[in-house]
């Protein structure tokens, strides 16, 4: 599709009286696919482990009843306008959903910031790695995105080797920029642009 069209498609499809279909991502071992609201129960035994918390800014630990199934709901009209793309990881050999991936966007500077989490029995799989890739491919070419950040805290150094192994710059670290659970905490920054991606 040529350079501009996807945002521009991007924009009459959000009118009032239109809606947009999410996609499914196929990868060589993953399906990308939609959160459904029966995916919420699997959500909340992931995403409710204090591994995951521990390492994400905004996951909540204890994980609630009912913040699952909010989550999910907020999904597709955050897509319908343009601000928003959450997938589900699900490893083909399983068909169980693994985690999550997507991209907040800003469309007027043509922005995604990367984000996702795997839960804990799926650790150490390359699915982070595979997932994060598809989904660099998804912003570039789908989303006619520019550029693609993401952060992590300074002492999860396995999240910065998901980033470096797609393809991403490490690009500087702020230091105690953010507080997890009371403690000052150093975001380590990354970012790809679509002209180095078409490089590669």
């Amino acid at each position: 599709m040529l350079s501009g069209a996807p945002a521009t498609l991007w924009r009459l499809a959000s009118a009032p009286d239109a809606t947009l279909t999410q996609p499914t991502l196929p990868t060589a071992r993953l399906i990308l696919r939609p959160f459904e609201a029966a995916d919420a129960a699997v959500v909340r035994e992931l995403a409710g482990k204090r591994e995951i918390a521990d390492t994400t800014l905004n996951i909540p630990h204890p994980y609630a009843d009912g913040v699952a199934e909010a989550w999910i709901a907020t999904h597709a009209r955050a897509f319908d306008d343009g601000s928003l793309a959450v997938f589900g990881i699900v490893p083909r050999e399983s068909g169980r959903l693994a985690g999550a991936i997507g991209l907040k966007i800003e469309r007027q500077l043509n922005l995604g910031e990367l984000g996702y989490w795997v839960g804990k029995p799926f650790w150490n799989r390359g699915y982070a790695t595979e997932a994060t890739i598809e989904i660099i491919r998804y912003g570039f070419t789908n989303l006619d995105l520019n550029r693609i950040g993401a952060s992590h805290f300074a002492r999860n150094p396995a999240s910065g080797r998901v980033m470096e192994k797609a393809g991403m710059r490490h690009e500087g670290t702020a230091r105690q920029s953010v507080i997890k659970w009371g403690a000052y905490e150093d975001l380590k920054s990354w970012a790809i642009l679509r002209e180095d991606w078409l490089c590669d």
